[in-house]
């Protein structure tokens, strides 16, 4: 039987992986073997910081609305307090939205929780 040494495949497999890694630094771009790596590593910082984008915006969120609610005279633990003893279910993505956008309805909802 004669052998087949699968050339074709080998090289497109290579050729795909480098694709994947042009625009990198050095080596990873030009070399199998580090290309290789160098595209496992990326595709495992992207699943994380997927996650990550979620958690830094919600710190956001808490950062503006702080800074919004001390105009009042309040902090943000006191405000979100107020808000679920007044029963008011606003998400902190839309108050922060409203503090930077319209201060004046987020002035009108501070209020509410202040009476």
């Amino acid at each position: 039987m004669t052998r087949i040494k699968g050339g074709l495949l080998h090289s497109k497999r290579r050729a795909g992986i480098l694709k994947h890694t042009k625009g990198y630094r050095w080596g990873r771009k030009s070399k199998i073997k580090v290309a290789k790596v160098a595209k496992m590593k990326a595709g495992q910082y992207a699943f994380v910081d997927r996650r990550k984008k979620k958690r830094t915006a919600r710190q956001l969120w808490t950062v503006r609305l702080n800074a919004a609610v001390r105009k009042y005279d309040l902090s943000y633990s006191q405000f979100i307090g107020l808000l679920k003893k007044n029963k008011i279910e606003i998400d902190r993505k839309v108050l922060s939205q409203l503090a930077l956008n319209y201060p004046a309805v987020f002035a009108k909802i501070v209020e509410a929780v202040k009476k």
